[in-house]
């Protein structure tokens, strides 16, 4: 006879599971403020983003986020009166997770344009953690160029001085840029980032927890969300992705990557798997997904990268 009580326990999760049609109905009457124009522009390669997607799941995201916005503005300045202290405004920050080629990306163009329509959110800035990735000199010199995009690769310490000046306050932040298209940080260059009502920051493992003794960047979020999907299909996005980019991005003679582009279809397609199987599914399995219960939110992809239902994290 099953165990009445185990199988209750099976069931407890912190999380509400809301399906697609139900979220859609969570923006009554809202219309996006984005064209299709605009939404070409924002959906990244081998994304099927269209006005449908945009009004029935990120829409009502762009709602809730909206919502958990003006209720921190309302209790830092509740706290900032009960203290005597002055009211500097500080941004809300949104963390935003996932493997790469799930879409995460996308989703984070997406919600910078749709939360600065918002009237509490006018000014959205988004970072990417690529910028705190370390140097390919000091990649190398460390042994670990091969490992590029696991958390060991990373500046973590420079990335959570980033967000906690930000998060401060601070009149102006400056946060290193990487270029795609050498593979590399630019030493001349950067990304500045101003009082933002909303500060968006996107990247593979945004949401690893603390070393021991230590905080870590999820700790100074408002809002996380993870963009979630299987890990066959994230390998197929994966796989046409390198495809897209061999016949586009790759052909530039500036681009790192330009040696794939003289390779016919079948031997690009067996680099990607390489590069999936030992660099990105690795990565994904032992650092990414398992961040995924620390998110207050998980959007859930199907195999055509439409997201079939939301895991909302109960309060």
């Amino acid at each position: 006879m099953p165990d009445a009580s185990a199988a209750t326990h099976s069931q407890t999760t912190p999380f509400d599971e809301i399906d697609r049609a139900d979220w859609a109905r969570l923006a009554p009457g809202a219309v996006s403020p984005l064209t299709d124009a605009e939404i070409v522009q924002l959906r990244g390669i081998g994304d099927r983003l269209d006005m449908r997607e945009v009004a029935e799941v990120y829409l009502p995201l762009s709602r809730l986020l909206s919502l958990y916005a003006r209720s921190a503005k309302r209790l830092h300045d509740e706290r900032t009166a009960f203290l005597g202290e002055d009211n500097v405004r500080t941004p809300f920050v949104i963390g935003v997770a996932g493997s790469v080629a799930v879409g995460k990306s996308t989703v984070s163009r997406l919600l910078r344009e749709l939360m600065s329509r918002w009237p509490d959110t006018p000014h959205v800035e988004l970072v990417t953690t690529d910028g705190f990735l370390y140097p390919n000199a000091e990649l190398e010199r460390r042994g670990i160029m091969s490992r590029k995009g696991f958390p060991e690769s990373y500046d973590r310490r420079a990335l959570l001085r980033f967000v906690t000046e930000v998060k401060s306050g601070a009149a102006e932040v400056r946060a290193p840029f990487y270029s795609h298209l050498v593979y590399d940080i630019m030493p001349t260059a950067s990304v500045v980032v101003r009082r933002p009502d909303v500060l968006i920051v996107e990247g593979l493992n945004v949401l690893q927890p603390p070393l021991t003794g230590q905080m870590s960047v999820s700790d100074l979020f408002d809002f996380s969300i993870y963009v979630d999907a299987r890990t066959t299909d994230i390998a197929s996005w994966f796989e046409e992705r390198f495809m897209a980019l061999k016949r586009g991005a790759f052909t530039n003679p500036h681009s790192y990557f330009q040696v794939f582009s003289d390779l016919d279809d079948e031997q690009a397609r067996e680099r990607a798997r390489y590069f999936w199987t030992t660099v990105n599914e690795p990565n994904l399995v032992e650092n990414i997904r398992p961040t995924r219960a620390r998110a207050k939110l998980v959007l859930v992809k199907d195999s055509d990268h439409t997201v079939r239902k939301v895991l909302l994290r109960k309060i």
